[in-house]
């Protein structure tokens, strides 16, 4: 037997792939499926079964591409509505492969149709359940709004799901392992733990979905407090996974075209296409094409894109490091944006040297900061609410990253320091508020990290 845990940091997502006797299974793939044909290609085994527990709304799954390649069909639980041919399985329906078999366990809450898949050895003892979005590690999944159930509210969702955890996983041996579908950083739940493997028994300690801590009553309001609005890419992501969407062999073949900088520039001008520039934060700063946003590849890529961007269907213009092209191209991918119509051709040099001018952020360190600030200048913290019980600057403003852009109070001529956790999400608030003309940005590198040394 063998079960492989394939962790996309970026996405804070695990995909899991499990083999045993010349038979392979892969549960809730990424897009960019060639990892799982190679694993069961070097093992020789045959991928028997896609398993799915949800319709997934932070990112585009492989499902479709890995079951056209291996003709291993698709299994979702009840309730699911797929517009294309799969298997849609009853509560309890048993999957053999090789000398396992898989169980799949209803337990929505998350989703109507979220379910979870118990995996029995080759003894005939339950081993592991992949819990997807309903059982976190230290949380839950939170209702997933982005799909709008007619009829159905949040609370209603959190009562389906403090059901299912409690009367279909509680009640499971202690010693079975818990795979969930999301670790730590991932929008679908809000406090995970940092770890992606555990067992039950100890979830059922430190887990409050499953330590009695609360009463059903008091998990709803629990769980449904403070939620939060949904990206706006979710939505449409729920969408392409379930109604389909185009190979990423295919994206990749559209999308990976070099631009000129005279082409650039007419886009540019065109008024309809962002252009993303992905180096390291520190590049960006020092020069960039004006009215660029940044978003490294060195961070949370694709989210942070989802969230910035919103609309899939936005023309994109890459900068990139030399041969990063094809990476950053399958990360937005991975997220539904497949509209990127190039990357611009040995990047700021050539962009340089066809007579275009570039811009720049001023960056200094902490202790620069500290000795520069003043009251009357706008200090702007970009971190999220749940993040100040680190503590905070004390003349600091907090605009969390995600509502930078819709932000209307900020006052355009002041002096604005930029500050985030470790300098990455500011670098990106600096690219935003520049396009919405604040004239004098200063971002603070090594971020609230470096500045809480200093107060």
């Amino acid at each position: 037997m063998v079960i492989e845990q394939i962790y996309t940091s970026c996405l804070s997502q695990a995909s899991y792939f499990i083999a045993s006797n010349g038979e392979s299974a892969v549960i809730d793939p990424i897009r960019d499926i060639d990892i799982y044909i190679k694993k069961a290609k070097k093992m020789k085994s045959k991928i028997k079964y896609v398993f799915q527990t949800h319709f997934h709304a932070d990112f585009v799954s492989g499902h479709l591409n890995l079951s056209k390649k291996t003709n291993a069909p698709v299994v979702y639980g009840p309730n699911a509505d797929p517009k294309y041919d799969c298997i849609i399985s009853n509560d309890n329906k048993t999957f053999n492969l090789g000398d396992l078999k898989i169980k799949l366990i209803h337990t929505p809450g998350h989703t109507l149709e979220s379910s979870s898949y118990l995996l029995i050895d080759s003894n005939n003892n339950p081993h592991s359940i992949f819990t997807g979005d309903t059982l976190f590690l230290g949380d839950v999944g939170i209702p997933d709004v982005a799909q709008r159930y007619e009829g159905i509210s949040k609370e209603k969702l959190a009562e389906m799901l403090f059901d299912s955890i409690n009367n279909k996983i509680k009640p499971l041996d202690d010693n079975i392992i818990v795979y969930p579908g999301h670790g730590a950083g991932s929008a679908c739940g809000k406090n995970m733990m940092k770890e992606t493997v555990d067992t039950l028994a100890n979830q059922k300690k430190v887990n409050y979905s499953l330590n009695g801590k609360f009463s059903k009553n008091d998990f709803v309001i629990e769980l449904v407090k403070d939620l939060p609005e949904p990206p706006a890419y979710f939505p449409q992501n729920v969408k392409l996974n379930r109604e389909g969407y185009r190979g990423s062999d295919e994206i990749l073949n559209d999308n990976l075209k070099n631009l000129t900088a005279d082409y650039v520039f007419d886009k540019i001008k065109s008024g309809n296409v962002v252009v993303l520039d992905t180096r390291k934060p520190s590049d960006y700063c020092n020069e960039h094409i004006p009215d660029s946003i940044f978003i490294g590849l060195s961070g949370r890529f694709a989210p942070w894109v989802g969230e910035i961007l919103k609309d899939i269907n936005q023309e994109i213009i890459l900068i990139v490091e030399n041969a990063k092209e094809q990476e950053a191209i399958t990360r937005l991918s991975r997220v539904g944006f497949d509209n990127c119509i190039g990357y611009l051709d040995s990047g700021i040099e050539s962009w340089k040297s066809a007579g275009y001018s570039t811009e720049k952020i001023r960056t200094i360190d902490p202790g620069q900061f500290v000795n520069e600030f003043s009251p009357n200048s706008q200090i702007i913290d970009v971190r999220e609410k749940s993040e100040l019980v680190n503590g905070k600057f004390k003349f600091s403003k907090n605009i969390p990253l995600s509502k930078i852009d819709s932000n209307k109070k900020l006052d355009k001529n002041m002096t604005s320091f930029v500050y985030c956790a470790g300098g990455y999400r500011s670098v990106i608030a600096c690219s935003i508020l520049k396009r919405n003309k604040l004239k004098k940005l200063i971002n603070v590198e090594s971020g609230f990290s470096g500045i809480k040394k200093l107060i």
